[in-house]
């Protein structure tokens, strides 16, 4: 393996300064297509079925981009598929200027622009545990959870601004600018890779499977993090259907309007930022596991607040939701951090994304559960029922002697 750089920090923050501009790029494209279906349909369907398409190659495909990431070259990956996502914006903002856009062709450039995602996340994680120090690992984790809250708060209402002043097609082409500033540092900077066994570094078809199958492999034999992964598989599946659910919570029960539906949203990416800040800055606990299972439990106790709160004390809602957004980068935070650490740099491509393809397998499971299931017992109840799983997953995970010590084990 490649020794880290001494002067890691210019390298890195250079690199990730640039991917900073490209998810803030990338954030404003989602919310413009999202709006457009939305003013020019009005159809649930339409929706359902645009974030179903932009799910498929994260849950069937990343086990294979990962498979390709572990053999090739990350930056280069890096590169082409910013490149390659910026090209199909292009094409898009062509179609728009020239009136020929489909519902079809909003369709595909969604599912390029996430496939293009399915290789270049795990190839920025794994490149990552090659440029930071691993004692530094947490903070950064931290740091990007920062941004992701920073750009839920920051790109919805951009995107507005720039929507009342400008056309789709330039608004478009402002994350081909990003996508540019991504892309710059890569071309001058190295990125240490890790030392490959003899093999075919293209691979044939069965070397894919054979390299995919052994992820799975290690997952399963690495007890600690199999627990965890399925802890993360459980989490998404009780939390994402209630936080979803969040509009109908706010205009039927609390009998609030739009202002209130975004105040409770700002209150979730808020607190995620500044959960994120301080992450970065303390860098949790002794032992990262601590630090993830406290933010499990703290994500039980604010959804706790958000399921009990009276339907006079919006305020207790608002509370809960920054709480459980503050909760969340000290709980998804460290885990990054343990597998960057513990995991072998040559096959962190395909264990990142088995994890990005089996946790969001969980998100259209369980909308297909928690919708009939909250029409039995309500909002407040599917809530309640997540905390208490969130609760018990917690207490698990610190009775599981293989998660408690996982990081006092040898590298994998």
């Amino acid at each position: 393996m490649e020794k880290k750089n001494s002067d890691w920090r210019k390298t890195y923050f250079l690199i990730w300064s640039g991917q900073a501009f490209s998810l803030l790029g990338s954030e404003l494209v989602q919310f413009t297509l999202v709006w457009y279906l939305t003013r020019e349909t009005g159809s649930a369907t339409v929706l359902a079925l645009a974030s179903f398409i932009a799910l498929i190659p994260r849950v069937l495909l990343s086990p294979f981009t990962g498979a390709l990431v572990d053999r090739w070259n990350r930056r280069k990956i890096m590169i082409f598929a910013d490149a390659g996502i910026a090209i199909a914006t292009i094409v898009l903002a062509v179609l728009f200027l020239t009136d020929q856009i489909g519902i079809w062709h909003i369709y595909a450039i969604l599912f390029i622009r996430s496939l293009g995602s399915a290789f270049h996340w795990p190839a920025m994680q794994a490149s990552t545990s090659m440029m930071v120090p691993s004692e530094h690992l947490s903070r950064i984790s931290g740091l990007n959870q920062t941004l992701r809250g920073a750009s839920g708060v920051i790109s919805p209402l951009l995107s507005a601004l720039l929507l009342a002043v400008l056309p789709i097609c330039s608004v478009l082409l402002i994350d081909v600018g990003t996508a540019f500033l991504a892309i710059l540092p890569l071309l001058f900077l190295a990125i240490p890779q890790p030392k490959q066994p003899e093999r075919t570094m293209a691979g044939d078809l069965q070397q894919i499977l054979d390299d995919v199958r052994s992820g799975f492999e290690y997952l399963i034999q690495w007890k600690g993090m199999f627990y965890l992964t399925l802890a993360a598989m459980l989490l998404n599946f009780l939390l994402n259907p209630g936080y979803s659910f969040t509009p109908l919570l706010v205009t039927q029960y609390f009998e609030k309007g739009v202002l209130d539906l975004s105040l409770i949203e700002t209150a979730f990416s808020s607190g995620m930022i500044i959960g994120g800040i301080i992450l970065s800055v303390w860098g949790g606990f002794k032992r990262n596991i601590d630090t993830t299972i406290a933010g499990i439990i703290g994500l039980a106790i604010g959804t706790v607040l958000v399921a009990s709160a009276p339907s006079n004390e919006f305020r207790i809602a608002v509370a809960g939701m920054a709480l459980a957004g503050f909760m969340q980068p000290m709980a998804n935070g460290p885990l990054f951090a343990i597998m960057q650490s513990k995991v072998s740099p040559e096959i962190q491509g395909r264990i990142f994304s088995l994890l990005e393809s089996m946790v969001s397998a969980m998100m259209p499971l369980s909308m297909l559960v928690a919708a009939p299931v909250a029409e039995l017992i309500g909002i407040r109840g599917w809530l309640a029922f997540g905390a208490g799983g969130c609760f018990i997953i917690g207490i698990l995970l610190y009775l599981i002697p293989a998660v408690r010590n996982i990081e006092s084990l040898p590298e994998k």
